[in-house]
C-alpha cells in the first residue's frame, strides 16, 4: 500500500492539476486508449478537475468489449456442444452476443466454467481426457503471452484435447483506424502503459510522425495520469509531436523482449473484427499454421450463422470510437443498466459505460 500511496499523494496531484490549468492556453482533446485508464480517470475525479482545460475522450481500450458478437456466439455454441468445455476469464460471462450471454448459457444447461489463468484451462484438460476443452482467448497483447504459453505448455505435455478460441486484439491498428475517422477529433493519445510494458512504444514513433499526433505511455495511478496528461499538454502547446514515456517504472522502449518472443512463436498478426469498428487490418492475432491444431475454429465445424442483432436503443459503437461519452446515450442509466445491459461497454469491469454508472450516473434535469 506504500508503494501504491506514492502515485496517490493528493498533494503532488493538486500541483500537477496546477501545472496542467497553467500550461493549457487552449482547450484540447486527447484520448486514453485503456478501459483501466477510464476508470482511473473517473474514480478520481480527473475528469472534472479539468472538464475546462482537457476533455478526455474515451476510446475502444476494453477487449472483452470490442470482441464481436460472432465470436460470443460460436463459443456458446461450444458450450452447448456435447463433450466440450468452454472455459473463460469471468469478465466475458455476461457480455451479450446476438442475444444471450454465456451465463445465460449456462443457465441453460451449457458447459461454462471460469478459469484464472489459461493454464487453469491445459490442467483441466488434462484431468479431462475424453472431452474437449476450450479457451477463449481475450485480451490485448498483455494476455497473449498466457495464452501463447498454454498452448506450448498442451504441446509439450501431450495434451490434444485443449484447444483456443481466439479473439486477441491489438491497441495500434485500432489508434490508426480511429485517426482515419472523418469526426476524429483526437489530438493526442495516452498510451496503455501495460501493453507498451509487454511490447514496448517503438512502434508508436512512425505513427506520431505519420499523424503527427503526442503518444505518451501513461500508467493508472492519479499521478501516472496527471503526468501523462501534462505531458501530452507540454507537447500540444509547443507545436510537438513524439513518443514520450511517462510510465518509466514498467515500460521500456523495446519491452518485454521474452513475451513478445513467445507471442511471436505462436500468433501471427491477422485482420481482425473489432466490435463497433468492424474488420481493422492488423487488428488481431491468429494462431500460426504450425499450431493449428490448437485452434477452435479448425477443430470444430462453425455451426449455424446467427443474424447479428444489436439494440436499436444502445450507442455503445459511438462511445467506443469516442464519438460521445456514454452518459449522451438516451438508454444510459435508464434501459440500458448494470443489471439490464444493452452494450458491452455496460457489461465490463473495464467499459466506459459501467465506469460511468459507478462514478458519473446521469445527472438529473434541473427544474426551473
Amino acid at each position: 500500500m506504500k508503494y501504491l500511496d506514492e502515485y496517490r499523494d493528493p498533494i503532488a496531484a493538486r500541483k500537477l492539476l496546477a501545472e496542467i490549468r497553467r500550461c493549457a492556453t487552449r482547450p484540447w482533446t486527447l484520448m486514453e486508449v485503456c478501459g483501466g485508464q477510464t476508470h482511473g480517470l473517473l474514480r478520481h475525479g480527473i475528469d472534472v478537475e479539468l472538464e475546462d482545460t482537457v476533455e478526455l475522450i474515451h476510446g475502444p481500450g476494453c477487449p472483452v468489449c470490442v470482441t464481436p458478437s460472432e465470436a460470443i456466439d460460436f463459443a456458446q455454441q461450444l458450450a452447448m456442444t456435447d463433450d466440450v468445455i468452454l472455459t473463460s476469464f469471468g469478465d466475458m460471462l455476461r457480455v451479450p452476443g446476438s442475444g444471450r450471454s454465456l451465463l445465460d448459457v449456462r443457465a441453460s444447461g451449457g458447459r461454462v466454467r471460469t478459469v484464472y489463468s489459461p493454464l487453469d484451462a491445459v490442467d483441466l484438460a488434462k484431468r479431462h481426457p475424453q472431452e474437449e476443452v476450450v479457451f477463449f482467448a481475450v485480451g490485448f497483447e498483455t494476455t497473449a503471452p498466457a495464452t501463447a504459453l498454454a498452448v506450448k505448455q498442451a504441446a509439450r505435455d501431450g495434451v490434444d484435447n485443449f484447444s483456443l478460441l481466439v479473439a486477441h486484439v491489438r491497441v495500434q491498428p485500432a489508434m490508426e483506424a480511429i485517426v482515419q475517422l472523418p469526426d476524429n477529433r483526437v489530438q493526442a493519445f495516452l498510451a496503455a502503459g501495460h501493453v507498451c510494458t509487454v511490447m514496448g512504444y517503438e512502434s508508436y514513433e512512425p505513427f506520431v510522425d505519420t499523424h503527427k499526433l503526442p503518444v505518451v505511455v501513461t500508467g493508472f495511478e492519479p499521478l501516472d495520469l496527471l503526468d501523462g496528461i501534462l505531458a501530452a499538454v507540454r507537447q500540444l502547446e509547443s507545436g510537438e509531436a513524439r513518443v514520450e514515456n511517462q510510465y518509466g517504472r514498467s515500460a521500456r522502449r523495446e519491452g518485454n523482449i521474452a513475451a513478445q518472443d513467445i507471442v511471436h512463436e505462436v500468433y501471427e498478426c491477422s485482420d481482425r473484427e473489432w466490435r463497433g469498428f468492424g474488420v481493422i487490418p492488423r487488428g488481431g492475432l491468429r494462431l500460426r499454421d504450425e499450431w493449428g491444431r490448437f485452434d477452435a475454429r479448425q477443430r470444430f465445424p462453425a455451426g449455424i450463422a446467427l443474424p447479428i442483432v444489436e439494440s436499436t436503443l444502445c450507442r455503445s459503437a459511438d462511445v467506443l470510437a469516442g464519438r460521445i461519452k456514454p452518459t449522451e446515450c438516451s438508454a444510459f442509466g435508464t434501459s440500458c443498466t448494470p443489471e439490464s445491459p444493452l452494450g458491452a461497454p455496460m457489461v465490463s469491469s473495464e467499459g466506459a459505460c459501467a465506469a460511468y454508472m459507478s462514478y458519473r450516473p446521469r445527472r438529473q434535469p434541473q427544474t426551473t
